[in-house]
């Protein structure tokens, strides 16, 4: 009995060492020297100093700049703390009130057109990055006006931020907003 108390001692001691030490920093090696970037958060960097993660979405109010999609992740949105989607089905009141307050504030702002749906809901994790399309090119004549360009030149922005399905088939179109926001910061006059 003794002996194999001794063996199962030992072997629990070289699994842990081997699945707790040796097998994390293998795989963090190889992640720091293959896939730097995005082992390390996919965090975006300007003059030295971390502005987010086009991984993370954020909110952005100004009407300079286009506006992220809607998020349920802690009481003020993004915060990946508390990312988790609202658990609010079909026919709760409470998401219907919040999605039709939504609306509401939607067509204040942009009274003429349709509502993107990503315009009012929010996404699964209440942190996505990225926006449809159809919700960029709906906010292209505030952000165009806001900043002084011709709104051609904001489409063409959206255009060449918009990333497409994954191999062709997974997901559908869309566009990061942090990074279409830098691109629009980078390139746009002051504003009038």
């Amino acid at each position: 009995m003794k002996e194999h108390v001794l063996t199962a001692i030992r072997l629990t001691i070289a699994l842990m060492v081997l699945l707790c030490v040796v097998y994390p920093a293998v795989v963090w090696g190889i992640g720091q020297v293959a896939f730097r970037d995005k082992a390390n958060g996919s965090l975006i960097v300007r003059n030295g100093k971390v502005i987010g993660s086009s991984l993370i979405g954020q909110s952005f109010v100004s009407e300079r700049f286009f506006h992220s999609r809607p998020s349920a992740a802690g009481s003020d949105g993004y915060d990946a703390a508390a990312s988790s989607g609202s658990n609010l089905g079909p026919t709760s009141q409470k998401l219907h009130d919040r999605i039709a307050q939504s609306v509401a504030g939607y067509k204040e702002r942009r009274p003429a057109g349709g509502i993107p749906a990503d315009a009012v809901t929010t996404s699964g994790s209440g942190l996505d990055p990225h926006i449809s399309p159809s919700n960029a090119l709906a906010q292209a004549a505030r952000v165009a006006r806001a900043n002084g360009m011709r709104a051609e030149e904001v489409q063409q922005m959206i255009n060449s931020h918009t990333e497409g399905r994954f191999l062709g088939v997974f997901g559908e179109p869309r566009v990061n907003v942090l990074e279409l926001n830098l691109a629009l910061a980078g390139r746009a006059p002051a504003a009038p």
